[in-house]
Order: structure tokens, then sequence, then C-alpha cells
């Protein structure tokens, strides 16, 4: 079971929706997620929403102009994200054994996002297979972009994945580091307690069987 799954029982998907519905209404910005990927690769690319819970980021990229695919395991999130735009692919599958041809998805998106904590919140063990799944599927010169907490400041439960752990998990996976953010606004890293990672792919297989 994920921390996630811990977290919410997986039944969180309203209640989700509601709090970040209640800031936006609240005149708080929504979209730094989508203003960075757009910035790093140009619509119409294709982009791999991992984690993508109940589409607030996709449902924005979709609107810039990008085909995008959305992953999540949480059936609650994926019921409001169908609900808001059901005319995008929602897919229900964990990430730990995401298999794009087994689903029929065409394995060369230009970008994979995970954003939400995606990593910390994860099944114990399972970060290293999910790079790997994630990977898989990007074009050679893609990119993957991953934002998520680093100490309790900034995550619902307890950290469990470092940098440098990420780091080498994404070089197992056939990925080399290309930039690290403080923010989804680009900010510059100098350490912190939040981090948004830039890792592109070199080659055509990334590896998701080894």
């Amino acid at each position: 079971m994920s921390r996630w799954e811990e977290l919410t029982g997986g039944t969180s998907g309203e209640d989700y929706a509601a709090r970040f519905a209640a800031l936006a209404g609240s005149g708080k910005d929504m979209h730094g997620e989508a203003r960075l990927c757009a910035a790093l690769v140009p619509a119409p690319a294709r982009v791999l929403d991992a984690g993508c819970g109940t589409g607030r980021v996709m449902i924005r990229l979709a609107e810039l102009g990008y085909d995008c695919v959305g992953v999540d395991l949480d059936a609650s999130m994926l019921a409001v994200a169908r609900r808001q735009a059901p005319e995008l692919p929602w897919i229900q599958a964990d990430l730990a054994t995401f298999d794009p041809a087994e689903l029929h998805v065409a394995a060369d998106f230009d970008l994979v996002i995970t954003a939400g904590n995606i990593f910390p919140l994860l099944a114990a063990g399972t970060e290293a297979a999910v790079i790997n799944r994630l990977a898989a599927p990007l074009r050679p010169g893609g990119l993957m972009v991953a934002g998520f907490g680093l100490d309790e400041a900034h995550l619902p439960v307890p950290p469990s994945i470092t940098l440098s752990e990420y780091d080498a998990y994404c070089a197992a996976a056939g990925l080399t580091f290309v930039d690290r953010f403080a923010t989804w606004d680009a900010h510059p890293y100098e350490g912190g307690g939040y981090a948004v990672s830039v890792h592109r792919s070199l080659s055509i297989s990334s590896g998701a069987d080894q």
C-alpha cells in the first residue's frame, strides 16, 4: 500500500478538489506547474501526467494545446478528473507497474510530470521502479519533471526520499540531470525543503524492465 493510500484511504478526491477550488477562488495562482512545463517543452508536445490526481495540471496543459495522458491509482481522484474533463484520457494504474503498451498508450512522450509530492507518497521501496516505468515511455531527449517536498514542513508524511537518492534512481533509468528549482515558478534551488527537478532521457529505452 502506498503512503498516499495509508494517508487518505483512497477516498479524498472530492475533498482534494474542494481545497484547490477554494485556493483558486481566493485568487491564488494555480498554474505554476503548467507554466514551467510550457517553458520547457512547447505545445503540442505529448505529456504524461503521472499521479495526475483530480487533473488540475493536465487540464490546464490540455487547454494550452498539449496532447496529454493522465495516470493515477486513486479512483476517487480520477472520478473528479473525468467529471471535469471527460474528453481527456484518464487511466487508473499503479505507477510502479505502469505499462503504456498494455494500456494502448503510445510510448513517445516529450515530457513526464510528477507534481503533488508523488515520490514521497509512493509505497516504500518502489521509488526506483516508478522512475524506471516513467522514463521508459519518454522519447530520446524527452524530459521528466518532478516536484516534491524534502522535509516535514513540506510533506503530510515523514520524508522518505532525498535529492541524491532521486538523482541516482534517475541516472540508473537512463536520465541525466538538467536543472533544479526551488518552486514551480523556476526560482533557483539553493537548498530548502522543496525542489523541482528536471532530467532528460538520453536513450531510446530507459530500462523499465531492467
